[in-house]
């Protein structure tokens, strides 16, 4: 049987690891942001030679960090990338903050999201939701619910306005064809997949 674990032990079994000096945070995130990419091109095989327009959303927390690692790695690989953040980049916790800068070093710019009118997107191949993580326990801002993902939309960790324990109703989420979970799944996986969403668990070596 697949081992599930709450938003609670997953953030547990992470800060064990990082007391441990086993590994470091900003090294968890640089390995989430390679499981996310790699988790893409094994779904589309036929962008891996075709580098496109990928549009990468993300949040106040260390799930936007993640999306900053997945947004180098595409530009990396010659994709023509749109970033857009919601909250404060000064207020970022140290390791999304580590990779913001290293993101800003890519010398490609920022898009501010607005949480009270939804941003029109561009067209493009890839989304990326790095916005909110395992953590949200409230509904998304209308200007973030209204949002319009294009083409592949895939999901770091959780949808961004689902709840990982499965307990409660958050309301409006964005939609996701592919969620990309680490270590373990958790409770709103199953539900996920009853609804048509892909999941992959990415192994980040703890």
């Amino acid at each position: 049987m697949t081992e599930i674990l709450t938003s609670a032990q997953m953030r547990a079994i992470e800060a064990a690891a990082i007391d441990s000096g086993r590994v470091s945070g900003l090294e968890l995130m640089e390995r989430a942001g390679r499981g996310v990419a790699d988790a893409t091109f094994a779904t589309w095989p036929e962008l891996i030679c075709a580098p496109g327009r990928a549009v990468v959303l993300c949040g106040p927390g260390n799930n936007g960090g993640d999306g900053y690692v997945i947004a180098r790695l595409l530009f990396e690989r010659g994709w023509d990338l749109r970033l857009y953040t919601l909250g404060d980049p000064a207020r970022l916790p140290p390791d999304a903050a580590a990779n913001a800068a290293r993101w800003q070093a890519c010398d490609i710019g920022s898009t501010p999201l607005d949480p009270q009118t939804p941003t029109a997107l561009p067209e493009a191949d890839l989304s990326i939701d790095a916005l909110f993580g395992i953590g949200l326990t409230r509904p998304l801002p209308p200007g973030v619910a209204g949002l319009r993902l294009p083409g592949h939309r895939i999901a770091v960790d959780v949808p961004s306005g689902r709840d990982a324990d499965a307990a409660q109703d958050l309301g409006p989420a964005l939609p996701a064809d592919l969620c990309v979970t680490f270590h373990r799944e958790k409770p709103v996986h199953e539900m996920l997949k009853r609804e048509g969403v892909k999941i992959v668990v990415a192994d980040i070596g703890l």
